[in-house]
């Protein structure tokens, strides 16, 4: 994961964007910025970024759209509406549909900061969570259709004997099995492996 925040500015306001790029820069917050919705569409070379600061009104596609599309490409990059006080009700209304926050102009600069900080830790502590679900998954698919049997029961509390009635194999099958079961999850105790089991579901359920 790339170390230093990078936030996309979408603002077909100039002014606006050189202001809020300074400001980034000045706390430590690289950039990258287009004038509108279409020319970031149309960037087929776009960096990956940790924050969205997204103007609502703007000329051809508009910054609701573009969360929407994002949205339906399942771009869950956390976005932060720029709005007029006029706009004030789309961008609660863009809030229910899963938008990060909004900032009324004019913006305090430590409110932006704020904002975009939180931001960038929820994507990234997101982000983290999901890496490390993808690895349990890829783990867990490593080992065999029986193995993962053996895995459930496992979790479920069963003891070796259980698991083998249940199955209807042998104990010391089950212990093979078990065996390489805390090998490919890399578990290095049976909570451990619980813990594993249990975050999969977890993910699955979402």
């Amino acid at each position: 994961m790339r170390q230093e925040p990078l936030v996309c500015i979408v603002d077909d306001d100039e002014a606006i964007r050189e202001s809020l790029r300074l400001l980034l820069y000045a706390n430590d917050i690289t950039s990258c910025y287009y004038e509108s919705a279409d020319a970031f569409l149309a960037d087929e070379d776009k960096q990956a970024f940790d924050c969205m600061l997204l103007d609502i009104r703007m000329p051809g596609t508009d910054g609701l759209d573009l969360f929407r599309i994002l949205n339906r490409q399942q771009l869950a990059y956390p976005v932060i509406f720029i709005t007029g006080h006029g706009d004030i009700p789309l961008a609660v209304s863009s809030n229910k549909q899963g938008a990060f926050d909004f900032l009324t102009k004019p913006f305090q600069r430590g409110e932006l900061l704020e904002k975009v900080n939180a931001a960038i830790r929820h994507y990234r502590g997101s982000r983290k969570r999901l890496l490390g679900l993808q690895e349990l998954q890829s783990r867990a698919d490593s080992c065999t259709p029986r193995e993962r049997d053996v895995m459930q029961l496992l979790a479920q509390g069963l003891p070796n004997k259980g698991i083998a009635e249940s199955l209807g194999i042998s104990p010391r099958t089950v212990e093979i099995h078990r065996a390489h079961v805390m090998e490919k999850m890399q578990a290095d105790s049976l909570p451990a492996l619980v813990r594993m089991v249990a975050e999969l579901e977890n993910g699955a359920s979402r």
